[in-house]
């Protein structure tokens, strides 16, 4: 693994989100991320807390600048299930279930996050603003129902390519509907 160019391409999709403006203080954020995938490897077969690492350290200088509130996907062998920290749970009022995310079974990703959050909590699903999909995790499970395709500069991380969304609101009504502008 790089370390360096990885660095730099978080560092430009970091920025990128930032200066969209599609982020808002408080929302949801996902991330899936197969660092299986960022090392040049076939999904679930080569996790890496090395990249965990710093895949993490740079989503909180993200949460740090946004105001957003991270959560990360577990793999499916976990049936995908959300980690997150106590108070996000307790905020949108979900329910917890019960297991500790592992490398083989949850992923390197979110095992490594549930390690570093202060109360980190494991939720079934959620319905987030915005997210981050990192390898073709399939985040789009967990995303409000009309997600908007953000596209980067860079398109991968690493080895694996890199799908965004953000969320909007429905549009309801018909020919003489007015929207605002988006």
């Amino acid at each position: 693994m790089d370390k360096q160019k990885l660095l730099g391409q978080l560092a430009t999709i970091r920025e990128e989100w930032l200066q969209s403006n599609y982020l808002k203080q408080g929302e949801l954020f996902i991330v899936g991320c197969s660092t299986s995938e960022v090392a040049g490897e076939r999904i679930g077969t080569a996790g890496s807390e090395e990249i965990a690492v710093v895949i993490y350290n740079e989503l909180l200088k993200l949460q740090k600048k946004s105001g957003i509130q991270l959560c990360f996907q577990c793999c499916e062998h976990l049936n995908r299930a959300i980690v997150m920290e106590r108070s996000t749970m307790e905020q949108l009022h979900l329910e917890e279930v019960t297991v500790i995310p592992v490398p083989n079974a949850g992923g390197a990703m979110a095992a490594y996050a549930f390690k570093q959050l202060e109360n980190p909590v494991v939720v079934e699903s959620v319905v987030a603003h915005a997210g981050m999909d990192i390898g073709e995790t399939m985040i789009g499970m967990h995303l409000k129902s009309v997600a908007v395709p953000f596209r980067f500069t860079e398109r991968f991380i690493g080895n694996a390519r890199i799908t965004a969304a953000y969320t909007r609101p429905k549009r309801i009504g018909g020919a003489r509907a007015v929207y605002p502008k988006a």
